[in-house]
């Protein structure tokens, strides 16, 4: 692993998480309180800086917003991360924004819709602390993938902590990465991402290939992306399931 010099995370957050996430290296669960430790968490951690904006700026002024026949939604997105984001090295900062995100698009109002009776609130739930967590990754405008963590891999990252078989943790990833993404709910997506500086982004096309998300920012290089992953996923994805407490699951 390539790691930069960093001292541990620490946030602590509106609502606790399940403290089975410290089964992933470097991770501690304390109620609210999370901590991370880079060097033990990352595959890969080259990068301390990230993209973000503030949420209740979001919420005010982006949420809201309709797009129109010149301004579509991702270019009021751009619009708006270009005029109200900044860098920031405060990895809690990152980790406190994207819960505020996660909270928002995975919220229980759109259960009933969602056509999935098995999904629970307590699944999303998972998505959000996974979802979370996934805010530390980053990929750089010219497609190079900087900061790889284990939620990278939702479905193994999730089985990792909750338990979960193949069929449900697979399960989970589509909610994640597709069932959600009607263009209703896309549309959602695109504007709670921009306080995160980017745009989700999937290097998959289905669960099986389980390539997982990031958010990007505008204008990165998915050709130089996906090149990236394919050469480095399956190594780490195993590393991930080898901390099933239940291997059989």
């Amino acid at each position: 692993m390539t790691t930069i010099d960093t001292t541990a995370i620490a946030v602590d957050l509106p609502e606790a998480f399940d403290p089975r996430w410290s089964r992933l290296p470097g991770v501690q669960v304390d109620g609210r309180r999370i901590t991370i430790d880079p060097a033990e968490y990352f595959f890969r951690f080259e990068s301390n800086t990230w993209l973000i904006a503030d949420w209740e700026l979001v919420k005010s002024q982006l949420l809201n917003v309709d797009e129109t026949t010149e301004s579509p939604v991702e270019q009021l997105a751009l619009d708006f991360i270009k005029q109200h984001s900044e860098s920031t090295s405060d990895a809690a900062r990152v980790l406190a924004t994207a819960y505020e995100v996660y909270a928002y698009l995975f919220r229980e109002e759109h259960l009933a819709g969602l056509g999935l009776p098995q999904i629970t609130a307590d699944h999303l739930r998972m998505l959000r602390e996974a979802a979370t967590l996934m805010a530390l990754n980053k990929v750089e405008l010219d497609g190079h993938i900087s900061n790889v963590g284990p939620c990278w891999f939702f479905p193994a990252a999730t089985s990792v902590v909750f338990d979960l078989d193949d069929e449900m943790g697979g399960m989970l990833d589509e909610v994640y990465h597709g069932g959600w993404f009607n263009e209703h709910r896309r549309i959602e997506a695109i504007k709670a991402h921009a306080a995160l500086g980017g745009r989700l982004v999937h290097g998959c096309q289905s669960v099986p290939d389980q390539s997982g998300g990031v958010v990007a920012p505008y204008g990165a290089s998915m050709a130089n992306f996906r090149d990236e992953l394919a050469a480095f996923k399956q190594g780490w994805i195993e590393q991930v399931y080898a901390h099933r407490v239940n291997p059989a699951a």
